[in-house]
């Protein structure tokens, strides 16, 4: 069933010539809520994040967004329509300053619907992006760091550079590749209060993949779980730990303290 105004996936299905990646996998992401996409290396997850963001044609199966069907839409389009995307190596431009790289998450979007808008943009949408700019900014909490090198800056400051270039995009759905990788526990923490403010201020939707277990039982709403390209879990946050079939393939003693695998 299509998730209105989020991201829905059914049937999806991935293979690379005889090796099937992604095996009929439904997945339900709405706005408004942040959803777990979990899983040991190798399950699939960023093979489904790109089928979902347009990346990869998938060899069977629907994505839906925003009550549309973009199965063969490609990135471009999606984007255009509210799908926004991080990766799990951060693609920044280090000679750009922080505020300039923002600037490209709104800016993509009209050289997108206009191929020269690059070169020579609208005063309303110049206004527009620095708006877009600025609020991001401040829904980061980076406004401090706004005309710094993107170089200069810790892997942690440079992951909410990454989030609020994906924030100015005005996206309604976040796909953010785990966005704690190189993060300590504090900036983890302060990542998660981020997402979770961003949610519930501005009713977005996130699908996350992410290794961090007290992250995604923190902030995640509904999770599901990959193992070997199947889907073996879906179901509430609060559910997880009571999965033995997760617990098996995945989490071992994860939330027990002795760390995700």
């Amino acid at each position: 069933m299509a998730v209105d105004h989020g991201l829905s996936v059914s049937g999806l299905t991935v293979r690379y010539g005889g090796n099937v990646a992604v095996s009929d996998v439904d997945v339900d992401a709405p706005v408004g809520r942040i959803t777990g996409l979990i899983g040991p290396n190798g399950a699939g997850k960023t093979t489904t994040f790109n089928a979902c963001s347009g990346l990869l044609r998938p060899t069977a199966g629907t994505i839906t967004f925003a009550g549309r069907d973009v199965t063969g839409w490609p990135p471009a389009r999606r984007a255009q329509l509210g799908m926004g995307r991080t990766f799990q190596r951060m693609e920044l431009f280090d000679s750009l300053s922080v505020r300039e790289n923002i600037a490209l998450g709104r800016e993509a979007g009209y050289a997108a619907s206009r191929p020269l808008a690059h070169l020579r943009a609208r005063r309303v949408e110049l206004r527009q992006s620095a708006e877009a700019v600025a609020s991001a900014l401040a829904g980061c909490a980076i406004e401090h760091l706004a005309d710094r090198p993107v170089a200069d800056l810790s892997t942690g400051q440079r992951r909410l550079v990454e989030l609020a270039r994906a924030i100015a995009s005005r996206s309604s759905l976040l796909l953010l590749d785990e966005p704690s990788s190189g993060l300590d526990h504090a900036e983890t923490r302060h990542f998660g209060d981020i997402l979770l403010r961003l949610v519930g201020e501005r009713g977005v939707g996130i699908l996350i993949v992410e290794h961090d277990m007290e992250l995604v039982m923190r902030i995640c709403d509904h999770v599901y779980v990959l193992d070997f390209g199947h889907l073996i879990f879906s179901g509430p946050t609060a559910e997880v730990a009571a999965s033995e079939v997760v617990r098996q393939a995945y989490l071992g003693g994860a939330l027990e303290g002795e760390g995700a695998a």
